[in-house]
């Protein structure tokens, strides 16, 4: 029979797969010797076989039988005994931390008869109806599905008639009124009673915990996060303690660093007298974690010594939760700690200088995104002007956006390409689609350890909370700040996560150091908290990474940038782009052209402006290699559009008018070039061997660059690359042609020109047939995006935004395959590609310059497939200089960063 259930002594950290993270290290702290409250954990096997057949898996029920009465034998008191009733608490606890998106019951064995025995054991009648009064809350929203807002409703008139700010206030007597309120609801809604039975409510609530793995808001996290479906989740099912006993008691979250800065010393939020779930709900403001040494200095110092044993077990920041009990101290939960981006690589800097990591662990632990994240520019302080209000600074960044009051009011607004500021009260996990579609989120309550800032930081999102100066009211859609100014919906504001402040209009943004840093090319700020450990990751990633990653760069100003980040050349520049504005005219007339003559007349004067900006670009990336692709788009793209011409046409002779003869033959030649789908057309290769001359002209551009740089005394290394082709007998004719002009060219000159010639692999039959292409080709370069749309047969341009949610929302992908390679099949055609190619000709350069370049986890694929290096636009060479480095590390993934 499969086992089901594990006590905390069996697990440990390494069986997360198994246990869940907050299963599993629970376990560890029990093994370090930790004061962990005893507990079992209902496995994620049980999570899978459960969810799918939506039925308890045999054998499970006596699992969690054994094990209850395990538990309660080690306590000496048995699950809703009368007198001194043991209580449960039922948790979710995922492989990946998911904060807020599950279940979770506490109080669980309370009924109307234990309830009594716990106010007399506990010498608290309060404490025990507000114990009660939880269980019936929770366990009615989440396990029987009644509005939690029906709750709360009944919870604030209770307030508003007895005339205090906050449940605190609320006597023995309102709370015990409060669960016959509570009750009352829960039958009226589900025509169910709430059951007394102790056994049925842990039952029904680890089914409620599983069942909450599909919920709408944990699927949507996963999502985001990229967290696969099939996982499951464990449950924790362990001994309540009580922070809410009085003055002596109370709850906390706690950092061995600071999550926002990674700068070393105790850090969070704890709140006197208080459960867990009240210090992330935000719903009552918590102090600094430092007063604990004022409020209970013993239970600080033993804190204080766990939080350094557990940094130095873990070798990482730990996130811990713990309870006071009566001057107790009790740890209910540690695990590797979400953390900013700047965070990450101050941490793991100082781990290096602590001796507690390697320098290659250090890099393991960062990520492309996080880099990508700190190159977000911020507010010019000089500009911003008084701030509407301050708030603890829970996420840094800095955003701008309009004002929205709910969820789906970020979502609408979003969706309709407007940036928006979430505002509220506190978030719940309810929010999180709104948090998505937000620049940023303002809350009123709530401290850095609140739901809205722990989920904020994992988003990169930027987050101001706590600002109480702020009353916001979410009915009238605004909010009033202190000296009375009133906000509306739709009002912008400037929201600077990392100095806790939120200002009126849009503040003029600036670089970020590490933009400053990246840009210069050199280290300008030595001081600089964030700017130095990135630095230094970044040299390590360059140390050991294998693969080399150039920039898509069309112009000088491009390449030099692209220098400046560390490209290690331009794997693709594309020669179209050099035809856009004012030169539009002469391939118009290339175009138009009715004889050989006008033909070579256009493709004469566009011969010294191609040149011209080779030139440019082999100077700016001297001694390293230029990948320049020859012509690739349809030549109508450079005509003007057949509507446009058709209204001109037509709009002169309904006046009496004779059209011009140019639009005239414009519009000739537009409907004579007409494809059905153009992208498949006449691109490419095709132009080249169906028009005369233009693959002379631009080789011979490319190689009279060659000469000028070599002639100045450069070193340029220009590597000419064929688009689209599908058969190596395309390949070889226009490489003739290439090697014929080249030939020409140094002739001519009397300076030997050699560059290489490669060709794209952006289809699949030239993926299929790289063998035979690489006889041809000296080098490839995968052009992803076009072989993405081809290999799904999507049209990039209309499937985006046609179909891609719904793809998303049923699973079909997790992630676009244009943003991400779709490693199963056009990643297998890569792979194909790579062999075979390598194969025909050992030692064959290969590269990708489509978008993917510069995907972090696309560059994972790309080092394991094989490939030499990968091109990506200029801003996102840093991005692929780190994941490359990362990628060369045994074992690790884009997931493993933190």
């Amino acid at each position: 029979m499969v086992r089901y259930v594990y006590d905390f002594h069996e697990g440990g950290r390494d069986m997360a797969d198994l246990l869940g993270g907050k299963g599993a290290n629970l376990a560890e702290m029990a093994r370090l010797g930790l004061p962990v409250p005893p507990g079992f954990i209902v496995s994620t096997d049980a999570c899978r076989a459960f969810l799918a057949t939506g039925a308890e898996p045999d054998g499970m029920s006596e699992d969690v039988s054994r094990h209850l009465s395990a538990l309660e034998a080690a306590s000496g008191r048995t699950v809703g005994q009368p007198d001194d009733p043991l209580l449960l608490s039922v948790r979710s606890g995922a492989r990946f931390s998911m904060p807020g998106m599950m279940e979770t019951v506490l109080d669980i064995g309370l009924n109307d008869d234990s309830v009594l025995g716990l106010a007399k054991v506990s010498g608290s009648e309060r404490f025990a109806w507000d114990s009660y009064r939880r269980l019936v809350q929770m366990f009615g929203s989440t396990v029987m599905g009644v509005d939690s807002a029906l709750f709360e409703r009944a919870m604030t008139a209770l307030k508003t008639i007895r005339g205090v700010p906050d449940d605190v206030h609320l006597e023995a007597s309102d709370l015990a009124e409060l669960v016959d309120v509570y009750k009352n609801l829960i039958h009226d809604e589900t025509g169910q009673d709430f059951s007394q039975s102790p056994a049925e409510q842990v039952r029904r609530a680890i089914l409620a915990v599983f069942q909450s793995w599909n919920g709408e808001r944990a699927r949507l996290y996963r999502r985001r996060e990229h967290i696969p479906d099939d996982l499951g989740t464990a449950v924790t099912v362990q001994r309540m303690v009580f922070g809410n006993l009085g003055a002596d008691s109370g709850s906390g979250v706690a950092f061995t660093r600071d999550p926002a800065t990674g700068r070393t010393g105790p850090y969070g939020d704890y709140l006197p007298n208080a459960q867990g779930e009240d210090v992330v709900a935000g719903i009552r403001n918590t102090v600094p974690l430092t007063d604990l040494e004022r409020l209970d200095p013993g239970s600080y110092r033993q804190l204080r010594d766990h939080m350094r044993t557990l940094e130095r077990h873990y070798r990482d920041l730990c996130d811990i939760e713990f309870t006071i009990e009566r001057g107790t101290l009790w740890m209910l939960q540690t695990r590797v700690g979400k953390r900013t981006a700047a965070a990450s690589f101050a941490i793991a800097a100082e781990l290096i200088d602590e001796g507690l990591v390697t320098p290659d662990e250090a890099l393991a632990r960062v990520s492309g995104d996080g880099l990508a994240h700190l190159m977000f520019p911020s507010f010019d302080a000089s500009a911003t002007g008084e701030a509407l209000a301050h708030g603890i600074p829970a996420s840094p960044g800095a955003a701008v956006g309009a004002a929205v009051f709910d969820s789906a009011e970020a979502v609408r607004r979003a969706a309709a390409g407007e940036k928006v500021v979430l505002v509220r009260q506190e978030t719940t996990p309810d929010d999180l689609p709104g948090m998505i579609a937000a620049q940023a989120v303002l809350t009123s309550r709530g401290g850095k350890t609140s739901h809205a800032a722990v989920v904020a930081r994992g988003m990169g999102k930027v987050c101001v909370c706590g600002a109480e100066e702020l009353t916001v009211d979410t009915e009238a859609r605004r909010f009033t700040t202190r000296d009375g100014t009133v906000v509306e919906e739709g009002t912008v504001l400037s929201v600077d996560g990392s100095a806790g402040a939120v200002y009126p209009g849009a503040a003029p943004l600036v670089d970020s150091p590490v933009m400053r840093y990246l840009e210069a090319g050199v280290w300008l700020e030595q001081s600089d908290w964030v700017v130095g450990p990135v630095a230094r990751v970044l040299k390590q990633a360059d140390d050991i990474r294998r693969l080399e990653v150039r920039a898509n760069a069309d112009t000088p100003e491009d390449a030099a940038r692209a220098r400046r980040f560390g490209a290690q050349g331009v794997g693709l520049c594309r020669t179209e782009h050099m035809f856009l504005g004012e030169r539009r005219k002469l391939v118009e007339e290339m175009i138009l052209a009715r004889s050989d003559t006008e033909r070579d007349r256009a493709l004469a004067a566009l011969l010294p402006l191609q040149r011209q900006d080779f030139i440019g670009i082999l100077e700016a990336m001297d001694r390293l290699p230029v990948t320049i692709r020859l012509l690739d788009p349809p030549l109508h793209e450079f005509l003007p559009d057949h509507t446009e011409l058709a209204v001109r046409i037509a709009s002169a002779e309904a006046h009496g008018d004779l059209p011009d003869p140019h639009d005239v033959e414009l519009l000739e030649a537009v409907n004579r070039m007409h494809e059905e789908n153009p992208m498949l057309g006449l691109r490419g290769v095709r132009l080249g061997l169906v028009i005369p001359g233009l693959v002379a002209m631009q080789v011979r551009a490319i190689a009279e660059a060659v000469v000028e740089r070599t002639r100045a005394g450069g070193a340029p290394e220009a590597e000419i690359m064929v688009p689209l082709v599908g058969a190596v007998e395309e390949l070889r004719i226009e490489r003739e042609e290439v090697e014929r002009v080249l030939a020409e060219v140094s002739e001519e000159t009397g300076v030997p020109v050699h560059c290489p010639v490669g060709t794209m692999i952006e289809l699949p039959r030239a993926a299929l047939t790289a063998g035979r292409i690489a006889e041809e080709a000296e080098f490839f370069s995968f052009g992803t995006n076009d072989l993405t749309q081809t290999t799904w047969g999507f049209s990039r341009d209309d499937v985006e935004a046609a179909f891609f949610s719904a793809y998303l929302d049923k699973g079909i992908f997790a992630t676009s395959p244009f943003e991400t390679i779709d490693r199963d099949g056009v990643g297998r055609l890569v792979e194909i590609a790579v062999a075979e190619g390598r194969a025909a000709r050992p030692g064959l350069k290969i590269g990708v310059c489509g978008e993917h370049g510069g995907d972090p986890e696309s560059v994972h694929f790309f080092h394991d497939a094989g490939l030499d290096y990968v091109s990506c636009s200029p801003f996102r060479v840093p991005i692929a200089r780190l994941e490359a480095g990362r990628a060369a590390l045994p074992g690790t993934e884009v997931s493993d960063s933190r």
